[in-house]
């Protein structure tokens, strides 16, 4: 009697610790460092740079398995200072990633990989006093990895790289002759808390 009570006890246990079951929805808000990589195809854009920045950050997730979810990442349109002194732009980079949770009955510690797209629209164009144009949008792979760890009832703390492939087309706005790409390419470093619902 006192295995299988010791059983129950445990299968209690696990099931109280999963982290999330089909059909479970875990909403995060994060701070995130944005680290450009970034790089240009022409001689006209050497040296152009878009600086790095710490934004805030809201996602959802929904579980469709036990180890499987879809994230989407969300924030408001962002401006990016174009370095040196050249102007500002704003994007909008909606993300969409599938992602495998490891370990999901793990107490302490729940890792996951995610692989996706990420849908960037830039608007609000200042590039060289209005002499530059960029392209409106921007579309390419997401690549991340994080992890969870529960913190109380429903709240878990969390940490999430990504990798975004993400560029715009510099153009004359006179003319509208390309000038180059500007390739951005960031790391989005994030951490914050997760509530699952």
């Amino acid at each position: 009697m006192k295995k299988i009570t010791g059983a129950l006890a445990g299968a209690i246990l696990l099931a109280t610790n999963a982290y999330a079951a089909p059909g479970d929805m875990i909403v995060r808000v994060r701070a995130v460092d944005i680290n450009f990589q970034n790089s240009a195809d022409t001689a006209a854009l050497a040296g152009v740079t878009a600086a790095n920045k710490t934004i805030p950050e809201a996602d959802v997730s929904y579980f469709f398995t036990d180890n499987i979810a879809a994230e989407l990442i969300l924030t408001y349109p962002q401006k990016i200072t174009v370095n040196p002194n050249i102007g500002s732009l704003d994007a909008l980079p909606p993300t969409l990633t599938l992602q495998y949770h490891f370990m999901p009955d793990n107490p302490s510690f729940r890792p996951y990989i995610g692989a996706g797209i990420n849908y960037t629209n830039f608007s609000s164009v200042n590039l060289a006093g209005g002499a530059l144009n960029s392209s409106n949008s921007s579309t390419g792979g997401a690549l991340q990895i994080g992890f969870d760890v529960p913190i109380s009832g429903n709240m878990s703390f969390n940490f999430d790289v990504k990798k975004v492939y993400m560029k715009t087309t510099i153009s004359s706005a006179a003319s509208g002759a390309t000038v180059g790409t500007l390739t951005l390419n960031p790391y989005l470093i994030g951490a914050g808390l997760g509530w699952k619902f």
